[in-house]
């Protein structure tokens, strides 16, 4: 509504259906972060990147050269061939007065197996922790997850952002708030299967014995674990002698894995906070970061060794049942994403959301946005290398906020969170690269699209076949009437529980903490429950848990996903927004070790019901 040359919109619909108008100030200083506008592109050349559906025939104005993605050439005339493969392609005119253009070459839409129908399990990898585990749930601890979830006849496992943070203490908590969403976080490593744990002997066992002492409290100490295993890892790779898949595994990283953990080696010396560093380290191109990695050799190898045993262990869990891992919306403006990428985002400005229903303040998330032109004038190169990061070991991707494909809301420094304004995307360019990951990848996408919704994203997201996001506590109709092109769940990370819901426990929670709770709301999700159990107020929580994933299971959707909180008939939450500080966020372990959970009935009842989904006559996807 009302968008100018940056792409700003001056108004915008809220989550009431009310037209508010953006502050005069708020897009003077929006404008001022980005700089001058995007040039307009009069001519086919003049633009930077280009999708073509595969198939089509195009009309050039001019010859040009087509560089395939894989070094050959094809000399083009008029038009462009329509044999030309799904990727990324580039064009250079014949007359080299042009910029070579960026030709996305896509399928149209996302993979998605036709007649898909299945289920999983939705887990913070994190909580799930066996009595093996250091404190925190593992990669070890997901591979027999995902074992046992096959066992039961899951098709998947939904799990947190397994992404890197910055490698000091304190750790960060919020797996949504990442220095990096291309690497993975060293925490989630299983120290004994790492090679050479065996012959480490009573040096490791001290510390074997120190990790596992940390199970018997619930609330995860990640400075801790994090200590814990950083002397860990420092044994095994002093005894490290070299290994030519090491090798393979850096040569393929290259520079974007050398960069990361260069980043991680200037963190661990000159602290959290790059903009503070020497003036000389803030560049990552400069000739003293290249001196620093260098000097610092063996702990920039360090850090490439840690990403090669964690690409190991991941691949080891995904081995039994596809992995839908959780894409953040962005990173934190003090990580290496933002450090490696600081000329394409905006600096001074973070993304959120503007105030709804159940945000009435709106959100700041504090993550830098991108420029969305100076995005596009990278070729995209930041965004694909993050879809393809997320993939890597995936059979889906759920994208948190997938609004932020068409607009995101930008919130200046020191505003409020309702003093921001939505700034737009390239979305059929995103859409593109999106669907030739998942084409390539073969994994299914979901678009978190919950919040304040314009009219239109779900319809084109669907048509690009990008699954919605389907909440229990917030849909009108029974999950019978959900759509096909869907992810339906009872509730999400940042949503009360089913038991905390039906026992109360979690409106009691949030007022000890004085976040002065809706008490509507509340009543509403409860009563919510007892229509659609049929149940008596003062029933069993496993069995309102049992009546309401009965009912659940009855959506058509391609994918149901019960968390397993339910399976643990588990009150507190994972996040509580708003609760910094009071509640012990993405801190806190499920109740029972994997050993019990895989033992009990509830678990094996849940899954039964989930295995009795009709299949439903295939439609095509």
């Amino acid at each position: 509504m009302n968008t100018d040359q940056w792409g700003i919109d001056g108004k915008y619909v809220d989550a009431g259906g009310e037209i508010r108008t953006v502050s005069s100030q708020a897009i003077d200083r929006i404008r001022q972060t980005m700089g001058k506008p995007p040039d307009p592109e009069a001519f086919f050349y003049d633009a930077p990147v280009r999708v073509v559906r595969q198939g089509m025939r195009i009309t050039l104005p001019e010859p040009a050269d087509l560089r395939l993605e894989d070094g050959s050439v094809v000399v083009v005339t008029d038009h462009l061939p329509d044999t030309v493969p799904i990727g990324y392609h580039d064009l250079i005119a014949a007359s080299g007065h042009h910029s070579p253009v960026r030709l996305i070459v896509t399928p149209g839409r996302c993979h998605l197996p036709v007649g898909l129908r299945t289920w999983g399990w939705n887990a913070q990898v994190y909580a799930a922790r066996s009595r093996t585990s250091w404190g925190i749930g593992d990669l070890a601890d997901l591979r027999r997850l995902a074992r046992w979830s096959q066992d039961l006849g899951a098709g998947m496992v939904l799990v947190n952002p397994l992404d890197a943070p910055l490698p000091v203490v304190p750790q960060e908590a919020s797996p949504y708030s990442p220095s990096s969403r291309r690497f993975l976080n060293p925490m989630y490593l299983r120290v004994e299967d790492m090679p050479g744990a065996a012959f480490l002997g009573k040096d490791l066992q001290r510390l074997v014995t120190a990790g596992h002492a940390l199970n018997q409290d619930r609330h995860i100490d990640r400075d801790q674990v994090f200590k814990l295993k950083q002397q860990a890892f420092q044994l095994l790779w002093s005894r490290f002698t070299g290994n030519p898949e090491f090798d393979a595994f850096r040569a393929e990283g290259g520079r974007t894995l050398n960069e990361f953990a260069v980043f991680c080696v200037l963190t661990e010396n000159h602290g959290t906070n790059w903009r503070r560093w020497p003036a000389a380290f803030r560049n990552p191109a400069s000739e003293e970061v290249l001196r620093f990695a260098k000097t610092h050799q063996d702990r920039v190898r360090f850090h490439e060794w840690l990403q090669w045993q964690l690409h190991d262990q991941l691949l080891a869990a995904s081995r039994y049942i596809p992995l839908m891992h959780d894409l953040p919306i962005g990173f934190s403006s003090d990580g290496a994403d933002a450090w490696v990428w600081q000329d394409l985002i905006a600096q001074g400005m973070t993304v959120g959301a503007p105030p709804d229903l159940y945000n009435t303040e709106g959100q700041d998330w504090g993550l830098p946005p991108f420029v969305p032109h100076k995005l596009r004038k990278a070729a995209y190169k930041p965004f694909i290398q993050t879809i393809r990061s997320a993939l890597r070991f995936g059979g889906g991707l759920r994208i948190d906020h997938v609004m932020g494909l068409f607009r995101l809301w930008w919130v200046p420094d020191s505003a409020k969170a309702s003093e921001g304004a939505y700034v737009r995307y390239p979305v059929d360019e995103l859409l593109a690269i999106l669907e030739v990951e998942s084409e390539r990848a073969k994994a299914v996408i979901v678009g978190e699209d919950l919040g304040t919704v314009e009219p239109g994203v779900r319809e084109k997201l669907s048509g690009h076949n990008v699954l919605s996001y389907r909440v229990f506590w917030f849909e009108e109709e029974a999950p019978s009437s959900y759509p096909e092109k869907a992810l339906a769940a009872v509730t999400t990370h940042d949503l009360p529980t089913l038991a905390g819901v039906w026992t109360g426990a979690d409106f009691t929670t949030q007022q000890s903490l004085g976040l002065n709770p809706d008490q509507h709301a509340s009543e509403r999700f409860r009563d919510k429950l007892l229509q659609t159990t049929g149940l008596e107020a003062d029933a069993d929580v496993t069995q309102a848990i049992t009546k309401t994933i009965e009912q659940l299971a009855d959506a058509p959707s391609a994918i149901v996903m019960a968390m397993m909180e339910a399976v643990c008939v588990v009150s507190e939450r994972p996040n509580m927004p708003s609760a910094a500080g009071k509640y012990p966020n993405w801190s806190l372990a499920l109740p029972l070790p994997l050993e019990d959970i895989e033992a009990s009935e509830h678990p094996r009842r849940l899954a039964g019901i989930l295995n009795l989904r009709k299949v439903k006559p295939p439609s095509a996807s």
